[in-house]
């Protein structure tokens, strides 16, 4: 098992964990709005050992400091600067949920920065600020913190309705922890930045190897869509984990990490011999 530390950027104002040599290859994991870089320790563990693997706090999560404006430009530009000051040259990335939107984002604003994607449950767009269906979302999740509730006591609920079947049990402890320690101005911040996030126009030019995962069970990031949206791809693979709901990562690590493997030694592997 490789060793794992916790780091923080030059600056300081970025808090990761790695795992495995610094000279292979960058593998980078960006976590969802009830996260942190401790929910993908299983993943760090996994491929340690033949990847230089990184998972960041999020700007505002953990130990990194916030920025003085949430948006899904501004969290892309600021892993743009995370990638820089850890030195993870054409990295390949995991992003979950918005962390597969700030990806997303990334690809699109600059062009030849990451090498292949991961996008695990995440949407290419959230739709129109004012729509009927994304005030609701915001509302559902905002509400009860408005009504005095605390992310601390919201935490099990919260987990358990993103969850699918049968969840590993230890990872919904992760969830539970990570989602319970997320800064209320964080989550309100970081939940109202997915208004008015659409990039379905630039799925056609994502020109990397790129893997589509999701979860037969997840109502956030349903299935059928991220099917639609793989389609828009070229060199997109979808693969759909039965049973699994929104937080895959955790709710069932052996096959997340195995369908990531797969892709990282068939498709990412395949494209750097080619090249």
């Amino acid at each position: 098992m490789p060793h794992l530390a916790s780091m923080k950027t030059g600056d300081g104002r970025i808090a990761y964990e790695a795992a495995g040599d610094p000279k292979s290859p960058p593998l980078v994991f960006l976590h969802g709005i009830g996260g942190a870089a401790r929910a993908w320790r299983s993943q760090l563990d996994a491929f340690g050992d033949r990847f230089r693997s990184l998972a960041w706090d999020m700007p505002g999560y953990g130990g990194s400091a916030p920025l003085a404006t949430v948006s899904i430009g501004a969290l892309a530009d600021a892993l743009q600067d995370f990638l820089r000051q850890v030195g993870a040259i054409k990295p390949m990335i995991v992003g979950h949920s918005i962390g597969g939107m700030i990806v997303q984002q990334l690809l699109a604003q600059t062009s030849g920065i990451v090498s292949a994607v991961v996008l695990a449950q995440t949407s290419p767009a959230f739709g129109k600020p004012d729509g009927d269906w994304q005030k609701a979302f915001i509302d559902a999740r905002l509400g009860p913190l408005d009504r005095g509730e605390s992310l601390l006591s919201l935490a099990p609920s919260l987990v358990k309705e993103l969850a699918g079947d049968d969840p590993d049990v230890s990872g919904m402890e992760v969830a539970r922890d990570c989602m319970a320690s997320v800064p209320e101005a964080t989550y309100r911040a970081t939940m109202r930045a997915l208004m008015g996030f659409d990039l379905r126009h630039a799925l056609k030019s994502i020109a990397i190897p790129t893997l589509v995962l999701s979860g037969s069970k997840d109502n956030n990031a349903p299935a059928p869509m991220m099917a639609k949206m793989a389609s828009y791809i070229p060199q997109a693979r979808y693969v759909e984990l039965e049973g699994a709901g929104h937080l895959a990562n955790l709710e069932r690590p052996v096959a997340f990490n195995a369908a990531v493997d797969q892709f990282l030694t068939g498709d990412v592997a395949a494209t750097q011999v080619k090249a």
